[in-house]
C-alpha cells in the first residue's frame, strides 16, 4: 500500500478551512497534518510537519500567498505547494509560479478536481489550467541583470514539452525514453534554473528568452 499524501492547509476562512480538512482527510490515501490560519503560523507547520503538499490560499490576512509559498519553499524544499484563490487573475498567478508554486486551482472548482491536482503535483508535476498557462508567460518578469542559464539541447526540448503541458510520462512515451531518464532531466533542469517546481523552471526560461533559441 503506497503512503498516504500529507496536506497542510493554509486559509484564514476557518469554516472553508476545516470543511477542506475534513473532506481531504476523508480521502483515501490522504493525511492532513495541520492547518493555519496565517501565513505567520503557515512556515513554522510545514516546517514542523514536513507535508507533500502544502494548500495555500492566495489572500491572508497578514501576507501574500506567494511571499507564504516562497517562507514555505525555503523551510521544506520538499513540500509541493499548491495555491488556491477566489479568482483566475492573472497577476496572482505570476506571482503565485515565481515564488515555486507547483499548481494553481481557483476556489469554485469541484472537489474531484482539487483531489486530482493534489494527486498531480505531490507525483512531480505541474497542475495548471492550459488557457491560464498560454496567458501567463507574456507576464513572466523578465530581469535582464539575470545570468542567462546553459541547458542541454534534451532538456530544453523536455521544458518546452513541459510548458506545453505535456506530462512526464507523455515525453517518455514520445520521446521513447525511460520516466526514470525524463524525471533525471527534469531534477537537473530545476538544479540548473534554481526552481521549486516545473512551473517556476518555465517561468525563468521564459524570462532568459530559453526558448527562443529552441
Amino acid at each position: 500500500m503506497s503512503e498516504a499524501i500529507r496536506v497542510a492547509i493554509v486559509d484564514d476562512h476557518q469554516m472553508f478551512a476545516e470543511s477542506l480538512s475534513r473532506l481531504v482527510g476523508a480521502e483515501e490515501g490522504f493525511e492532513v497534518v495541520g492547518v493555519a490560519a496565517r501565513g505567520a503560523d503557515a512556515v513554522p507547520l510545514v516546517a514542523s510537519t514536513r507535508p507533500g503538499v502544502a494548500l495555500v490560499d492566495f489572500r491572508l490576512p497578514d501576507a501574500s500567498g506567494a511571499d507564504v509559498a516562497a517562507g514555505i519553499l525555503t523551510s521544506s524544499p520538499r513540500t509541493r505547494v499548491l495555491m488556491l484563490t477566489g479568482s483566475d487573475e492573472h497577476g496572482a498567478l505570476a506571482r503565485a509560479i515565481e515564488a515555486g508554486c507547483a499548481g494553481f486551482l481557483t476556489k469554485d472548482r469541484a472537489f474531484d478536481e482539487l483531489v486530482h491536482a493534489i494527486r498531480v503535483v505531490a507525483s512531480g508535476e505541474c497542475y495548471i489550467p492550459a488557457r491560464l498557462l498560454a496567458t501567463l508567460l507574456p507576464r513572466v518578469r523578465r530581469d535582464a541583470s539575470e545570468p542567462t542559464t546553459e541547458l542541454t539541447a534534451r532538456e530544453l526540448g523536455i521544458l518546452a514539452l513541459l510548458r506545453d503541458g505535456v506530462t512526464s510520462r507523455e515525453i517518455a512515451a514520445s520521446e521513447f525514453l525511460s520516466i526514470h531518464t525524463v524525471r533525471n532531466h527534469i531534477q537537473s533542469i530545476l538544479s540548473k534554473l534554481g526552481a521549486h517546481s516545473q512551473l517556476q523552471a518555465v517561468a525563468i526560461a521564459t524570462r532568459q528568452h530559453l526558448f527562443d533559441e529552441a
